[in-house]
């Protein structure tokens, strides 16, 4: 089986390159950089680095957001000819908070109380009838970058007049207390494969490793788990990592992440993920191509009109396959005859006739 991982060429990435190679038969090193879309065609194309992209039975795609119409677009291309553990939607989802929140509200999955606004007097209006401390965010970042906090109506107020030049919409979220801990669970198909507990240094209230702070093994509830893998699910990814507090009313869910470091969890954890996510693409690689095998198997059948549980006799029309003074029959012939090695057969021949039946 042939695998590749697009993505800019992370640790994280080439972590998991290197444990897919254990698996799978070849792996390739896909920059995502040096990739590009041909809209002219037919269909969607993908290029690298000028040239077509070669098939590949498995194809994981990582980026951040800022390339999120080129992995939406590579995953919308390749979606149905390859393996790919993130649905083309995940993108769209995962890298839009507006559209995690609406996601999860819709699957009533729980999360802080969330309010979006597009402009700096609508949202004064919402301060205004807020609890403080509160938690403002763009749509669009990672890593706990465009998070900001504020503990009054005047900090807030302030910061949205020094943000009005951006013209960007603002999610406002109240602020669950936590002591500066969120989890981290990373989940890969229906299972959470690690998790880690991470706080914030002192004086930072964002507790992502990216931002200073610091992570340890932590055991997830059966409805933490839950919690994780129903988020993973509902915006259309297979390995992904779900962020959450745990506060006085349980667990709710603050960000989806589709393309996770590794070394922190793995480092707190002592699991190695790379190989957790590895080990499952190749699983789930050949489920899928066993199962594309029975699909084009029922669709050979339903073309020639053939049932297979009919013990009815069928015309095949096919080309002959000599070998020598040797015919193979085709594999057709087999499955509907369901002859079995060793039987016992008699063989009526004729000129341009052939007759085969059991003894």
């Amino acid at each position: 089986m042939k695998a590749a991982v697009i993505s800019l060429g992370s640790v994280s990435s080439l972590w998991t390159i290197e444990a897919m190679k254990k698996y799978f038969d070849s792996v390739t090193n896909i920059e995502l950089r040096d990739t590009e879309i041909n809209l002219g065609g037919k269909e969607l194309e993908v290029l690298y680095k000028g040239l077509p992209l070669p098939d590949f039975d498995c194809v994981y795609v990582k980026g951040s957001f800022r390339y999120l119409l080129l992995l939406r677009s590579i995953t919308n291309a390749l979606y149905q000819k390859s393996y790919l553990p993130l649905s083309p939607e995940a993108f769209s989802i995962a890298h839009d908070k507006l559209l995690t929140h609406l996601i999860l509200q819709h699957n009533k999955i729980p999360m802080p109380m969330t309010y979006l606004t597009s402009t700096v007097s609508s949202a004064k209006k919402i301060l205004e009838r807020v609890s403080y401390p509160i938690v403002m965010k763009f749509p669009h970042g990672t890593g706990g970058k465009g998070v900001m906090f504020a503990d009054s109506y005047a900090s807030a107020s302030s910061m949205f007049d020094a943000l009005e030049a951006l013209r960007q919409p603002f999610l406002i979220q109240e602020y669950v207390e936590t002591g500066g801990i969120d989890i981290r669970a990373i989940v890969v198909g229906k299972e959470v494969i690690a998790c880690m507990k991470r706080k914030a240094v002192i004086g930072e209230k964002r507790a992502n490793i990216h931002a200073g702070g610091t992570g340890e093994d932590y055991i997830l509830s059966a409805q933490g788990q839950n919690m994780a893998i129903r988020t993973a699910n509902c915006i259309g990814a297979e390995i992904c990592a779900v962020d959450m507090l745990e506060g006085t009313k349980g667990y709710v869910v603050i960000e989806a992440n589709i393309s996770p470091g590794l070394q922190g969890i793995t480092q707190a954890t002592k699991v190695n993920v790379a190989d957790r996510i590895a080990h499952y693409l190749y699983e789930k690689t050949k489920v899928v191509m066993e199962s594309n095998k029975r699909d084009t198997t029922t669709k050979i059948f339903e073309y020639l009109d053939i049932k297979k549980d009919s013990s009815s006799s069928q015309q095949i029309i096919t080309n002959l396959d000599l070998r020598g003074e040797r015919m193979l029959l085709p594999s057709i012939v087999t499955k509907l005859s369901k002859f079995r090695d060793k039987d016992e057969v008699v063989i009526k021949v004729g000129k341009e006739i052939i007759e085969i039946g059991k003894c």
